[in-house]
């Protein structure tokens, strides 16, 4: 081996020394390209063959050096690189078959020696021209036969890579045509739909360009590339799919496109598309709701329960956690409520009941309050932005953009005025509330009355039961008492005596009182005293009604100290006065059914 590499050098030096010459020997050349040197030989090859164009050997040997050319090079990357080197290859072994006869093989037969076989006739080695010119032409015909698989494989390697990117790019003119994943569903339409079929069918022809092309290179063998798909799902519509796949890897990373396009595809055709269709629907039944009220007068109350029951169960909060039509719903929805009650409340409105009007008053304040709030709400609200994503039910349940804005206006300015009203019905009413009106007169039912101008000056107001206290007039002082009823008209009123003395205009700073009754509201006491002595003890006036004779009687009193509490004995018929004093001391006064002090 070693000898064989210093001949080889020693060759090189004379193909040097050739080479300035300007003359190469084709016997000395033979040597490095039996050896196949093809690298050191080929310049020199080609130099030899420009001068010399009738040696088949040096053309044979010209056609396998471009045939190893041709291997070197990247199939994919340098293809027409490739190409070319095996066109040469051919071109060279054609040249060689064509000069190929029985006298060169007999003249050069050194150069043949790769080709020598035995005869099975006469047992000899022999070289015969059959045997090479098989074997050139099996080279040409091979060579000829991988070029077209190498063009075939070319192709559909550039058109799986040219499929995919053209479902990349769709994707990606999807992914940037909406803000996010809830736009996406609540926009979609037909267009979409079919672009979405588009990414799916060109997938499968992506897949068809590719396994052909898998195909063909196993054909080939050995190509220097084993590409294998890896595909992976798109899970965020906005941060997946859009990465390009590098093809020359074996490791080819792609984005699932066609799962993802029919998945999507599926959920707008078997969800979306029925629930925005639904939508309409249910406006449609909301507005039967309002004729069918405006038209009979009747509440409403149970059918807008199980719509609204529809409208909770409805899918539409999946897509979008605020979706514009359950707004408007909310809002139309609230108005019938109003409506609703105001005709429920209706035969109410006729009750001297205040109490009950307060009552009706409140309920129809909370839904106007309800109304108001959600109608506000949808003012502030850009429904320019939100009719992107709800065109459809906009234009086929209202016309137009304009329309349905005027509609929220009207509502709104509508809660605007009923709440107006209400609140005047309500302070009415509250003021109804502050006092009995017993004909022209009227008897405070809250204590800042005693600052005021007013004739009765309450001492003793227990809600909703009664009150008691003094009615003065320029021309005489008395002791009131009235039982309070939800109508606040006279039902139990009583005017007693009272020591005028001691109970005046200018004594009500210092006079109290103090009310009992027994348990079925049939007796009632009323004790009027004034904390300004008079003969060292302190005034008292004590009166005994009784609901269905009235006055029963009223008496005056001196006790050593301010009353502080009552006791009513409804088995005797006995008044329990407990009077006490600013240093702890009491006592307790016995009235009998009579007025009289019990001793």
């Amino acid at each position: 081996m070693i000898l064989r590499a210093i001949y080889i050098l020693s060759i090189l030096s004379l193909f040097a020394v050739d080479a300035i010459a300007q003359k190469v020997k084709y016997k000395d050349l033979f040597i490095l390209l039996n050896a196949k040197n093809y690298d050191q030989a080929e310049p020199f090859l080609k130099k030899y063959l420009k001068d010399n164009d009738d040696n088949p050997n040096a053309y044979l040997f010209m056609g396998s050096i471009y045939q190893e050319n041709a291997a070197k090079k990247d199939i994919l990357m340098h293809t027409d690189l490739m190409l070319s080197d095996i066109d040469s290859a051919v071109f060279f072994y054609h040249k060689a078959n064509i000069g190929l006869t029985e006298k060169e093989i007999k003249r050069n037969d050194e150069y043949y020696e790769a080709y020598s076989r035995r005869d099975l006739r006469t047992g000899k080695f022999e070289i015969k021209l059959s045997d090479v010119k098989f074997d050139v032409e099996k080279k040409i015909q091979s060579l000829n036969d991988r070029k077209e698989k190498i063009k075939k494989m070319k192709l559909q390697y550039q058109s799986s890579e040219a499929a995919y990117e053209k479902v990349r790019k769709d994707f990606i003119s999807v992914q940037d045509s909406f803000p996010g994943i809830k736009e996406f569903y609540l926009r979609s339409n037909p267009k979409l739909m079919e672009k979405l079929k588009t990414i799916g069918f060109d997938y499968d022809a992506f897949l068809v360009s590719f396994n052909d092309y898998k195909a063909t290179s196993k054909e080939l063998g050995r190509t220097g590339y084993n590409q294998v798909l890896d595909q992976t799902d798109i899970q965020d519509f906005k941060k997946d799919g859009a990465s390009p796949a590098d093809f020359a890897k074996d490791d080819l990373k792609i984005w699932d496109y066609k799962r993802w396009a029919l998945y999507n595809l599926g959920v707008i055709e078997k969800e979306v598309t029925p629930m925005l269709e639904t939508l309409i629907n249910y406006d449609i039944e909301i507005n039967k709701l309002r004729e069918k009220l405006m038209k009979d007068s009747v509440s409403i109350a149970n059918d807008l329960t199980q719509l609204m029951d529809k409208l909770l169960n409805s899918s539409l909060k999946k897509f979008d956690s605020d979706p514009l039509p359950m707004a408007i719903f909310g809002m139309k929805v609230s108005e019938l409520e109003y409506n609703s009650i105001l005709i429920k409340n209706k035969p109410l409105k006729d009750s001297a009941n205040v109490n009950l009007l307060l009552q009706c008053l409140e309920l129809e304040f909370d839904a106007l309050h309800k109304m108001d709030s959600l109608a506000n709400s949808l003012t502030e609200r850009s429904l320019e932005k939100d009719e992107e994503n709800y065109r459809h039910f906009i234009v086929n349940a209202y016309g137009s953009l304009t329309v349905l804005k005027n509609y929220v206006r009207a509502t709104r300015e509508y809660a605007i005025r009923e709440k107006m009203q209400k609140e005047n019905e309500w302070e009415a009413t509250m003021q109804a509330l502050k006092w009995i009106v017993d004909g022209s007169d009227s008897i405070p039912l809250f204590s800042d009355a005693l600052q005021l101008n007013y004739r009765y000056k309450p001492l003793i107001i227990v809600e909703d039961d009664h009150t008691a206290g003094l009615s003065i007039t320029d021309k005489d002082i008395t002791g009131y008492f009235y039982t309070i009823i939800s109508s606040h008209l006279p039902d139990i009123k009583v005017s007693f005596p009272v020591d005028k003395k001691s109970f005046t205009a200018t004594s009500l700073p210092v006079t109290k009182g103090f009310s009992a009754k027994d348990v079925a509201g049939q007796v009632y006491f009323v004790l009027l005293y004034s904390e300004s002595k008079q003969a060292d003890k302190f005034p008292v006036t004590l009166a005994k009604i009784y609901r269905t004779d009235g006055l029963a009687w009223s008496f005056n009193y001196l006790f050593d100290m301010v009353p502080s509490e009552l006791l009513y004995k409804s088995d005797t018929g006995e008044l329990l006065i407990k009077i006490s004093n600013s240093a702890g001391d009491s006592n307790v006064i016995d009235i009998d059914k009579n007025g009289k002090i019990v001793q």
